[in-house]
């Protein structure tokens, strides 16, 4: 591809249809069959056969098929599988970021190297944004725990200052009882015949 061709790439999906499109299961962010067919403008048939003619390029951790449970999950959850085609008889593929990737050497079609692109900018922009947020979790942690400790450390201090106010005013008491009876000298011996 030439410099040209690389300015020529069209986004053809905005980022946030693609970024609705990527799901979690089985603590992994995927894509269906369904929705990648759209995208590259293919039948989801199309896009399987092309698959199981290169099943050998879509090891487990590339793609993988919904069990009935996270299908009925994705169902209840997904407007759009209810309209159009959510009640295959067959559970959809979905494919992980590198299976993705596998797709555009079994998909040559310009639309579906385009798409691809884009699909892989939109893994790589949602990476960094989970890392910047693990990044930032950690740091709010690390800020907490400061915080608590300096909260110790002054309820510490705090106790130390009430304790010494509590010095002052037994310290003033006594001063103010020299104070206004400066003569006295307290009294000693015993009084006979006070009752």
């Amino acid at each position: 591809m030439s410099k040209n061709n690389h300015s020529e790439i069209k986004n053809l999906h905005p980022e946030d249809v693609l970024m609705s499109r990527i799901y979690l299961f089985r603590d992994q962010k995927v894509m269906l069959d369904r929705d990648l067919a759209e995208l590259y403008g293919v039948e989801t048939k199309a896009l399987n056969q092309a698959v199981k003619r290169n099943i050998a390029r879509f090891p487990p951790d590339f793609m993988f098929e919904l069990t009935q449970e996270e299908y009925s999950s994705l169902r209840s959850q997904t407007v759009t599988l209810k309209k159009k085609g959510g009640h295959s008889k067959y559970l959809a593929n979905v494919f992980t970021e590198q299976g993705v990737a596998m797709l555009s050497s079994v998909l040559k079609s310009p639309q579906a190297i385009q798409v691809n692109i884009q699909i892989m900018r939109v893994f790589t922009k949602l990476r960094q944004f989970l890392t910047d947020n693990s990044r930032i979790q950690y740091e709010l942690t690390e800020m907490r725990l400061a915080i608590e400790k300096l909260s110790k450390k002054q309820n510490g201090h705090d106790q130390n200052i009430e304790l010494l106010f509590e010095y002052i005013d037994r310290l003033q008491d006594k001063e103010e009882k020299t104070v206004t009876n400066p003569n006295s000298k307290g009294e000693i011996g015993f009084k006979v015949g006070i009752k």
